[in-house]
């Protein structure tokens, strides 16, 4: 397989990634209308991960040395915050607003990496992200203008994906992704297990529903779609790793409204087609259009 063919193939991967955590949106939810509060919903769904992913790779675990414990540290730190921030946050907001703010981590990565390389980002980067701006305030502010705690913690939910994809495509080229996968998940387990311990407490008792909402997040939403982020991200920019994943935010919104019948406002449409403006600048600086322009002055000589 040539080095275009693992790129698409690490594409297409990525966007099955976006659909599998636009489920998770809706899925998180179910669980904590059930009874599970934030840190609790995080420990079993990364536990879930942990565990089963020690076991399909146990060989590869044999080898694990210092640099990779580091790297799952890093990486499992901002997986951990990263989604404690939109768990809490999906308290106090709706599925499809946590969706469309947390997709704005793909505006952020080119500076977080201006940041890392000292390499500034280009106009188009710039425009993109003061159309997010905008996107972000028509889903979010109020009449008063002011910002809800949820979508403050969904736009924190944002950085920190956006440091989490960036640590991520920096530690895939060093270490094995198999064993990153795994160690950033017993990371987040254990940071999870320590806020429940000292903030929540066990709900008595959880319906059918809630334990098969943790259940399908913990299997589908963190092991399986981790594991293929981080093996993806190989092949990979983690600015292209960051357009793709964002369209999470679109399977977010139709998932919710087909499970949970969310009710779409013209603000969230507004919005949330002004987020996916700037992502489409940020990603393709429109290239495509002069691509098209080019075959057209080409067709008529």
């Amino acid at each position: 397989m040539n080095k275009n063919q693992k790129s698409i193939l690490s594409d297409s991967a990525l966007l099955l990634v976006a659909i599998i955590w636009g489920s998770g949106f809706t899925a998180t939810q179910m669980a904590l209308d059930a009874g599970f509060l934030p840190f609790t919903t995080m420990t079993i769904r990364f536990g879930i991960a942990a565990l089963l992913m020690s076991v399909i790779f146990i060989k590869k675990l044999k080898k694990i040395n210092k640099t990779d414990v580091v790297a799952g540290l890093v990486v499992g730190f901002f997986l951990f915050t990263a989604f404690a921030s939109q768990t809490i946050g999906l308290q106090f907001t709706t599925p499809s607003k946590n969706a469309f703010l947390t997709a704005t981590n793909v505006i952020l990565v080119p500076f977080i990496y201006w940041f890392m390389t000292k390499k500034k980002p280009d106009v188009f980067s710039v425009v993109a992200a003061f159309i997010c701006v905008f996107g972000i305030a028509f889903i979010s502010l109020g009449k008063d203008l002011t910002l809800g705690i949820g979508d403050s913690l969904s736009l924190l939910c944002a950085l920190l994906f956006a440091f989490h994809i960036s640590s991520t495509g920096f530690y895939s080229q060093k270490v094995d992704t198999t064993v990153l996968s795994v160690t950033q998940m017993w990371f987040a387990t254990i940071l999870s297990l320590i806020g429940t311990f000292f903030t929540e407490t066990l709900p008595s008792s959880v319906p059918l529903n809630g334990m098969l909402a943790v259940v399908y997040i913990g299997v589908f939403g963190t092991m399986v779609a981790f594991f293929i982020q981080t093996t993806a991200q190989k092949y990979t920019t983690p600015t292209k790793t960051a357009i793709l994943l964002s369209t999470e935010a679109l399977f977010g919104t139709i998932f919710s409204v087909i499970i949970l019948k969310e009710v779409i406002t013209l603000k969230m449409i507004i919005g949330g087609i002004s987020i996916f403006l700037a992502i489409i600048t940020a990603e393709t600086k429109w290239s495509f259009l002069y691509k098209r322009k080019a075959k057209i002055v080409k067709s008529n000589l």
